[in-house]
């Protein structure tokens, strides 16, 4: 799992360069288009497509290594942290009010096992979900849609878990320009010590619960 996220920040920076590079994407692209410079209509243009396409399946640390490209370190950790929130609670609100009953026999048996890891304390183990180094974020957000959680303590939950990462790639991001090598060494050394924290707690604080159980462990293969 851990090996997992760092592999993908690795894979996120080699893109980056090599789509700077080649003059692709990120030179003439929508990022550099749309997004930078436009003021708060570009910043609200990636809030909305950023937000939809996280809900659909991008993945979060994608937005946010793109919010820090486009806006900076600490402009594209806000802003993509808005999104992927926002993304997270259209996929959750999907699952609860249209798509409950199909989630719901397609993965009866595991959904029951998510909802016992996260009924006693949604908050606490939703944010123990989060801090992990890797797993899928859709899949998460869809599953909790059809458990017994409260909406705003998985929310809540996630938009606070979210944050380590969502800082760590959009540093990596941000240094596609501006000083490569200290801001992507950084950002590997803080991937690995919020990764490391994140394993740390989820031992300490699991309550017992297996890493097996966490909603994109529980639906990995058929009922």
């Amino acid at each position: 799992m851990f090996l997992k996220g760092l592999l993908v920040l690795l894979s996120m920076v080699a893109i980056g360069f090599a789509l700077k590079t080649l003059g692709g994407g990120f030179d003439s692209d929508w990022i550099d288009h749309e997004i930078r410079g436009q003021g708060l209509a570009g910043e609200a243009l990636f809030v909305a497509v950023c937000a939809l396409a996280a809900a659909v399946g991008l993945p979060r640390q994608m937005v946010a290594f793109l919010g820090g490209y486009a806006f900076g370190l600490v402009g594209g950790t806000l802003l993509a942290l808005l999104a992927v929130v926002l993304g997270c609670a259209f996929a959750f609100a999907y699952a609860r009010l249209v798509g409950r009953s199909f989630i719901a026999r397609r993965f009866g048996l595991r959904i029951a096992r998510v909802d016992s890891f996260l009924a006693d304390n949604p908050f606490s183990m939703t944010l123990l979900i989060r801090l992990l180094p890797a797993g899928s974020n859709l899949v998460t957000n869809l599953v909790a849609g059809v458990t017994s959680v409260g909406a705003l303590p998985f929310i809540a939950g996630s938009a606070l878990g979210y944050i380590p990462q969502t800082l760590v790639f959009a540093l990596a991001g941000s240094g596609v320009d501006v000083d490569p090598e200290l801001r992507i060494s950084l950002s590997i050394a803080l991937f690995v010590v919020s990764g490391l924290l994140g394993l740390y707690l989820y031992r300490r604080f699991r309550q017992g619960r297996s890493i097996d159980e966490t909603p994109d462990h529980a639906l990995d293969g058929d009922d």
